[in-house]
């Protein structure tokens, strides 16, 4: 799952060598959500969770012509009864600044969904922070489709 992009990029699935990078990421994207705490120990643990999940996770990663990652996608398939299908859940979808508008993402996105209907997912959703403008904008730009539907969640201490 490798694809050469403009100025040398590929995107490709993770490695567990990618995960400080890879959590570093996350911490840029966190630090722009309001839902969301930077906690690394946390965010390495889950990357080595989905990272070992492979019938169920993908973790793909963007890289520059030095090799470095430069962005980020996960995604983890769930049954839809909706759907009498499986789906995808897209998370952590993050460009690093710097390489933000040179069509990341949107191949990060491609790629994933592409993995999300080759394990037979009939859809995919993902969740957008409402006071995140620029990234509502950049969804709607690729067809995502606003829903009805709004998240809750209950933490589950342990």
């Amino acid at each position: 799952m490798k694809q050469v992009l403009k100025q040398a990029l590929k995107i490709e699935q993770a490695e567990a060598a990618d995960i400080p990078a890879l959590a570093q990421l996350l911490s840029e994207l966190f630090a722009i959500e309001q839902d969301f705490d930077c906690d690394h120990e946390k965010q390495i643990r889950g990357l080595g969770l989905l990272l070992n999940d492979t019938e169920r996770a993908a973790v793909l990663v963007a890289r520059d012509a030095e090799n470095r990652v430069v962005g980020m996608v996960t995604a983890q398939l769930v049954i839809s009864t909706a759907e009498g299908a499986y789906s995808a859940w897209i998370e952590d979808m993050v460009v690093t600044s710097s390489y933000r508008g040179s069509g990341i993402g949107r191949s990060l996105l491609e790629q994933v969904t592409a993995w999300a209907k080759s394990k037979g997912a009939s859809r995919a959703q993902l969740l957008v922070d409402l006071d995140n403008q620029p990234a509502i904008d950049y969804y709607r730009h690729l067809s995502w489709q606003a829903t009805s539907l709004a998240a809750r969640r209950l933490m589950l201490p342990g």
